[in-house]
């Protein structure tokens, strides 16, 4: 027999050497067509029944169905928006399960299961068939030589340093990367950028949504697209447009390079909402096999979609099938591709229940007694735009958070604003005010100046506005809360004192960020002074906009890469920065984690901390062991010079001075304990106890 029942157990499109299996979640579904289709995907070759439901799950057996098929579904059902179904045979649907996608979508009418410019809007129904502009799944063997020296990093929490780019723009305007291997998964692990990650001293590089995605159709017809790729479409299949050939044998070997170089490899995922949009989107997948199953629907009017995103709906991980699609993708990814940890974009969403954000929700309970997933790192983006959205610090233990306090309260102070020391201490030693509950460590937060969402490192000092004209949305989007300071100038500037000034400001950041208990995160190309010209959103850039310049890549001054070396050595060197004990201070035995200290270096009482316009901090980390050095901080937000005196430790005479931002070329010096020195104006100091 050609067609038998096959199985329910699994999901997707699954070969087994001798044919494949094909298996449909649908609850809400009266019948479920397999169509396959020629190898351009231009064709349609037949349509197949599934002979069986179980338990909601129609499925098949073919057994002359073998890797590279190219496959879609239609679902019939209840064409009833008003009662939350909207099936339409008519549409041809993506697999939610599919691994590797052929061809890409192109936009017509046809895609939505209404009619457009109908006068009843979406409950109208359309009966074009759009399967000739719809990408379409492909039968794959997940087989895959990792070969013999594939080894998994593991780096521990407390020593890893994360570097946030993007697939295509970290790699496309690097002349060192062989031009075919620009832009693409490859371009990633190629020898020009390992030799770059491993001499910035990053450990795991996290990488923006590679899932299958699609370009909204407002921005292909303003000749834009979803660049960033927040727009999913296929949870388990690697975005082929990063890939020359096969995207999915592409990515696994790329992740065994970088692994290969010690280098981990994170994903940040969008399960919080897809392509589909709201009520007046495509058709496309999800919408098509179960629209009332996979979303959040209004509970007075299901016509219409709870959205917690801004995307226009939210998918709905408290149903049972739609969580376990999350999970299977996440373990996927896991055990077939190697991955390494996952950040969750908007990710209060996939814990909400009826009454909103519960840390006790199914999929956050599912993710911690999974013995995949709790192997590997998982970060949270603790907040989406629903009532409540905002949980930083509110996810649960084995969870890390994106710390946005950190960013906030750091950007103010270097951008001059004073009275912020007693908030400054608080981020630079892992903002307990926020993570130390419930067991947490220090590394759940998250620390970050800069990520893909806002203004670079170098344009967070050159501009004081949003410049984001190119959106083609007249500048509304986009964040207005940047707490920038252009150092006079709006933009690029030949002026010599505020091009140091821009530079030196960009040292401090950078010196904060990894000299900061908790986890640091860089983004790519602050090293090397990336703009992006004032656009602190440019998701629809993919062009020079969005790319990584690294024009100044060894210039002198231009250049920090060394400097972050520097930085990233002495987070290596002293544990106390890489704590994974919460701090204290002066202790019974005269020991301490932490001292807080005045410019006369005497321990801070109340009304130091409320010193007017202060924006001068030191402290001491101790040693956490025999034989380890104390590191004394100095950071001097003023615009002058501050006198202070280096302080006197239990067996310590001296300190070496191990950074100055104010200084181009680092020179060591050593200070007697208890010498008097001076900080330099919006400066970064570091001492080293020597005995």
């Amino acid at each position: 027999m050609r067609l038998t029942a096959g199985t329910a157990a699994r999901l997707g499109a699954s070969w087994d050497g001798r044919g494949t299996n094909f298996a449909l979640f649908s609850a809400n579904a009266e019948k479920v067509e397999l169509c396959l289709f020629d190898g351009q995907g231009r064709r349609e070759l037949e349509r197949i029944e599934l002979p069986e439901r179980t338990e909601d799950v129609w499925h098949g057996y073919l057994n002359d169905v073998s890797p590279g098929q190219l496959y879609g579904y239609r679902v019939y059902g209840p064409y009833a928006p008003e009662h939350g179904h909207r099936f339409n045979a008519n549409k041809l649907l993506l697999d939610p399960y599919a691994k590797r996608l052929a061809g890409r979508l192109v936009w017509s009418d046809a895609h939505f299961a209404y009619r457009t410019g109908s006068p009843r809007e979406d409950l109208s129904f359309d009966r074009r068939d759009n399967a000739r502009g719809m990408p379409k799944a492909v039968v794959v063997d997940e087989t895959f030589n990792w070969g013999r020296r594939e080894i998994r990093p593991n780096i521990p929490w407390e020593d890893t340093i994360i570097y946030e780019a993007h697939v295509k723009g970290l790699t496309q305007r690097r002349d060192d990367v062989p031009p075919n291997l620009r832009g693409t998964y490859g371009g990633l692990s190629s020898p020009a950028m390992i030799d770059h990650l491993r001499r910035l001293g990053v450990t795991t590089i996290e990488l923006l949504p590679i899932h299958g995605l699609i370009d909204d159709r407002v921005l292909v017809e303003k000749k834009l697209s979803n660049y960033w790729g927040y727009n999913t479409l296929a949870f388990f299949a690697p975005e082929p447009r990063y890939a020359q050939d096969n995207a999915l044998d592409s990515f696994r070997t790329t992740v065994a390079r970088l692994h290969d170089a010690g280098i981990e490899v994170m994903l940040d995922v969008v399960y919080n909402h897809t392509a589909e949009g709201n009520h007046m989107g495509p058709t496309l997948s999800f919408r098509g096999i179960d629209n009332a199953s996979y979303y959040w629907l209004n509970r007075e009017n299901p016509r219409y979609y709870d959205d917690f995103t801004g995307c226009g709906s939210s998918v709905n991980l408290t149903h049972p099938r739609v969580l376990q699609m999350v999970m299977d993708s996440l373990r996927y990814w896991v055990e077939v591709c190697h991955i390494d940890g996952f950040r969750f974009d908007l990710a209060t969403t996939l814990a909400r229940g009826p009454n909103g954000y519960d840390r006790n929700a199914a999929f956050l309970t599912a993710v911690r007694q999974d013995p995949v997933l709790s192997t590997v790192k998982m970060v949270a983006e603790p907040w989406d735009l629903g009532l409540g959205g905002y949980q930083v610090g509110a996810f649960p233990s084995q969870w890390s958070e994106w710390n946005d306090r950190y960013r906030s309260s750091m950007r103010r102070y270097w951008s001059g604003e004073g009275s912020l020391i007693g908030e400054v201490s608080g981020r630079m030693t892992a903002s307990s005010d926020l993570f130390h509950h419930d067991n947490r460590a220090p590394r759940a937060g998250i620390n970050h100046i800069t990520v893909h969402d806002g203004f670079t490192l170098v344009d967070l000092f050159s501009y004081n506005e949003k410049h984001n004209e190119a959106n083609g949305e007249e500048n509304r989007d986009g964040s207005n809360d940047n707490h920038s300071n252009n150092c006079g100038i709006e933009g690029p500037t030949d002026d010599p004192e505020i091009i140091g000034l821009r530079r030196q400001l960009r040292k401090n950041q950078l010196a904060c960020l990894l000299l900061a208990q908790g986890t640091p995160l860089l983004l790519a190309g602050d090293e090397v002074g990336n703009s992006q010209s004032g656009n602190n959103n440019p998701y629809c850039q993919d062009n020079e906009v969005g790319w990584v310049g690294w024009a100044n890549l060894g210039k002198d001054g231009d250049d920090l890469t060394d400097f972050i070396a520097q930085l990233t050595a002495l987070r290596r060197y002293f544990r106390q920065i890489r704590c994974q004990r919460w701090l204290d201070g002066r202790r019974a035995d005269g020991s301490y984690g932490v001292l807080w200290l005045t410019p006369a270096a005497e321990e801070m009482k109340e009304s130091d901390w409320n010193f007017p316009e202060g924006r001068f901090l030191s402290y001491v980390l101790g040693p956490m062991e025999q034989g380890q050095a104390p590191i004394f901080i100095v950071l001097n937000a003023a615009p002058e010079e501050i006198p202070f005196k280096l302080p006197r430790t239990t067996g310590y005479k001296s300190w070496r001075q191990v950074l100055n931002t104010a200084v181009g070329k680092q020179i060591s010096a050593d200070f007697i304990a208890g010498a008097d020195s001076k900080a330099p104006p919006r400066a970064v100091l570091a001492f080293a106890g020597s005995v």
